[in-house]
């Protein structure tokens, strides 16, 4: 049996990561919910298609998305910006939900990672998580063990 592929990624510099998931609190109110659904995929298309506004990566897992910024102030840029999706889905959502109280919740969390101050290990997996944000790299010399990853320094 071949050894398993042991890879740990890599960024340059801080970033974000940002949760967010939606709950569905009453599926027969569909008109409620499903606003809030439609409008995720048409935000990461446009992220995808302007990589300026530093979105660098992410993936679904259920129904929350894991994403990855390059600052905090890039995520809060596009989340208030008037010409991009994200803040007309938002006030949308706003007022379908003064309509059907309770129907639907959402949640987000918001952190930023100094530089170095994370480490990832993928074993036999394809480009997940930070991996595809970041740069994936063997975890050899240092990126052996979790201390050595979490060390930040080269090897």
């Amino acid at each position: 049996m071949p050894a398993p592929t042991r890879l740990s990624a890599e960024i340059e510099g801080p970033f974000v990561v940002f949760l967010i998931g939606a709950r569905i609190n009453q599926p027969w109110n569909v008109p409620a919910w499903l606003p809030v659904f439609l409008a995720m995929p048409r935000m990461i298309r446009e992220l995808a298609q302007h990589p300026e506004l530093g979105l660098l990566g992410g993936q679904f897992h259920g129904p929350t998305l894991v994403q990855y910024w390059r600052s905090a102030e890039h995520l809060q840029a596009y989340a208030q910006a008037r010409d991009h999706v994200h803040l007309p889905a938002w006030k949308a959502f706003n007022q379908a939900a003064r309509r059907s109280p309770g129907a639907v919740g959402i949640w987000h969390e918001t952190y930023v990672i100094e530089a170095g101050a994370y480490e990832t290990m993928y074993v036999d997996m394809p480009t997940f998580g930070l991996g595809r944000a970041g740069t994936l790299m063997p975890a050899t010399g240092r990126r052996e063990s979790a201390r050595g990853r979490m060390s930040g320094t080269s090897s």
